[in-house]
């Protein structure tokens, strides 16, 4: 398939008490990739909650008014990453990464952009992120990945926060609750050597038996994903 030539802005958003290093190599392996596939790669780091000198209680706080899909949520992080982006974006597409809590912020400022334009053509990641119920116009638009052990269980305690769930009925009949209601239209798992902070890191001792880090295997996962938009 003939590269796309197209400009891409990426942003690359954290969670709570996280160091300013964390997406350095992250940084430096998009920006070689989407080179090397003929695009023009604007990559931004943003920390939508403050970096880890910031008190981790208001973070916390912050992170629990964007695990919302009411349009009135307080969204806090997501409207201060809608806020850095929206006057400033120039280009055809938008990709926005986030773990952990910047999870929660990349979709909320995803459908505050999409609310003000319709036409942006935007995909969301979460990675190690709490469950945020995302809208049925842009769940295909989302995507999730989460830890696992060797038996693919889910096994990061961030993960297991929040909730996809909603009623529904069928047929009129009594509703019923279901759990992946409003999940993201792709949810996988990525066994990472380490924990919740660990998606991407790229050094010993995150290197598996087969010699890849979380990093590869988390950009892995998410380039599958995106294959047939990037």
């Amino acid at each position: 398939m003939a590269a796309k030539t197209s400009s891409l802005h990426v942003y690359l958003l954290a969670g709570v008490k996280t160091s300013p290093s964390v997406f350095h190599a992250c940084s430096k392996k998009l920006d070689e990739e989407l080179n090397s596939r003929g695009m023009k790669p604007a990559i931004h780091v943003l920390f939508p909650y403050g970096d880890a000198n910031r008190s981790l209680f208001r973070q916390v706080m912050e992170v629990r008014s964007d695990l919302s899909n009411r349009m009135n949520a307080g969204r806090v992080g997501g409207r201060k990453v809608w806020e850095s982006i929206k006057d400033s974006f120039t280009g055809d597409r938008m990709l926005l990464i986030g773990h952990s809590g910047g999870g929660a912020a990349a979709y909320q400022a995803a459908r505050l952009l999409k609310a003000a334009d319709s036409s942006i053509d935007l995909r969301v990641v979460q990675v190690g992120s709490p469950k945020t119920p995302i809208i049925p116009e842009m769940q295909e638009n989302v995507s999730y990945f989460h830890s696992v052990d060797t038996l693919g269980k889910l096994n990061d305690p961030i993960s297991k926060l929040g909730s996809w769930g909603g009623w529904t009925s069928y047929k009129r009949t009594v509703p019923v609750w279901n759990r992946h209601k409003y999940a993201p239209g792709y949810v996988g798992g990525i066994p990472v050597m380490g924990g919740h902070a660990d998606y991407f890191r790229h050094e010993h001792p995150y290197i598996d038996q087969e010699m890849i880090c979380n990093l590869d295997k988390t950009l892995g996962r998410v380039k599958e994903w995106l294959k047939g938009w990037l």
